[in-house]
């Protein structure tokens, strides 16, 4: 219930850096972490991990010698994330500056991208500019995973979000809706 108040409290503060009323469900996370290779991966970044549902579950597929990096823009939820997930590397920035963190962490491309951002709540632009840097920074053959509200994926924001993707990854792919998620939301997997 704590995590529900602060995530709140973060979207009063921050509603379009926030997105959302309520942090995802685990279903959901369970479903960004499918088909990611997690397991056999050596650097991941996460992007917006709010109050850590998806952080949990990528962390319980983790090998204990892989490198985790969260970058979340909100000060009290990164301070937050930090002492609770002690083995990943969380620093309080946009996610636009994820290369330097990653050469500041040592890393230079990692394998894969778990986002939490609320794509659809950016302007065009800011989508652009935050989907070019994950682009530049994953490896050949590296996966990005985000999800969607079903609700606001057929609007014409969620509809060029995804024209976005597609024009930035060879392969897009949907998953099945997860109804137990608040809102119900689904998944976008791509590869670079």
């Amino acid at each position: 219930m704590r995590d529900h108040v602060q995530f709140l409290g973060a979207f009063v503060k921050r509603p379009f850096d926030t997105g959302a009323v309520a942090p995802s469900s685990a279903r959901l996370a369970e479903r960004m972490a499918e088909g990611m290779g997690l397991e056999a991966a050596e650097t991941v970044v996460e992007l917006g991990p709010g109050t850590g549902v998806f952080t949990r579950t990528i962390e319980a597929h983790l090998k204990p010698e892989a490198h985790l990096l969260c970058l979340e823009i909100n000060p009290q939820l990164a301070e937050m994330l930090a002492a609770r997930f002690p083995r990943a590397q969380v620093v309080n920035d946009c996610a636009e500056n994820l290369t330097q963190h990653l050469k500041a962490g040592g890393r230079s491309s990692p394998d894969c991208v778990i986002s939490g951002l609320p794509w659809v709540a950016f302007s065009p632009e800011r989508q652009e500019r935050l989907l070019g840097a994950v682009v530049a920074a994953l490896r050949p053959g590296g996966r990005f995973a985000t999800f969607a509200y079903l609700h606001a994926a057929w609007l014409p924001p969620g509809r060029r979000f995804r024209r976005l993707l597609e024009s930035n990854f060879p392969r897009v792919e949907s998953s099945a809706v997860v109804w137990r998620n608040l809102p119900p939301a689904f998944v976008y997997r791509c590869q670079k």
